[in-house]
């Protein structure tokens, strides 16, 4: 009996609860084009977008669906997700920065690094980018600071950005591909995961 898994090859992997803007970022950035619409796990499988820099250089980045507490234990479609993040380069950690259904983006930031660890201690010590989404709503006045003490706090990148009027969009995805180019030899995709 054989059992054959697939996961996905990007440098650079999305992860964040459901109805983050995840899909609408890639969408934004990317020719990728998966489903958008107002309900979680609209996405229900990762979708691959290459992202064209500004300098003739690009990335591949993986929408992953929306995780949720409980993901490492199975929860959910958990492991189905989960192991699409292992072998990428980069995280980039999505937050609602409007705290939409009340949702409050510091304890969902958390919250999901405490499923990462528990799935993989290697993959919770990926390095990890704090994008705030959403940031045209001016809900988002009251975590921006919060946010960004968080981000201090973890030793992170943080960018505030809005997946749709696209602010802060091109300087994400600059510091992206300058950041791949400048650590493009410390990855062996073999190794990335071979723990897991």
């Amino acid at each position: 009996e054989l059992i054959l898994e697939l996961k996905l090859l990007a440098d650079v992997g999305l992860v964040g609860y459901p109805s983050v803007g995840k899909s609408s970022l890639i969408a934004s950035v990317s020719d990728a084009r998966p489903e958008i619409a107002d309900y979680h796990f609209t996405t229900l499988t990762p979708v691959l977008g290459v992202v064209q820099t500004d300098y003739e250089k690009s990335f591949v980045i993986a929408d992953i669906p929306g995780l949720i507490e409980g993901a490492a234990d199975g929860v959910g479609l958990g492991h189905d997700f989960l192991r699409h993040i292992e072998r990428t380069k980069l995280i980039l950690h999505l937050v609602d920065a409007a705290g939409i259904e009340g949702r409050n983006p510091v304890e969902d930031y958390k919250k999901i690094n405490v499923e990462l660890k528990k799935y993989s201690e290697k993959l919770s010590n990926r390095t990890q980018i704090l994008v705030a989404n959403k940031i045209d709503l001016p809900e988002s006045q009251e975590y921006l600071p919060l946010l960004q003490q968080l981000a201090d706090n973890e030793g992170i990148k943080f960018f505030a950005i809005s997946a749709v009027t696209h602010e802060g969009l091109e300087d994400l995805m600059n510091y992206v591909g300058t950041w791949l180019d400048e650590h493009a030899d410390e990855f062996n995709y073999n190794e990335i995961s071979d723990d897991i």
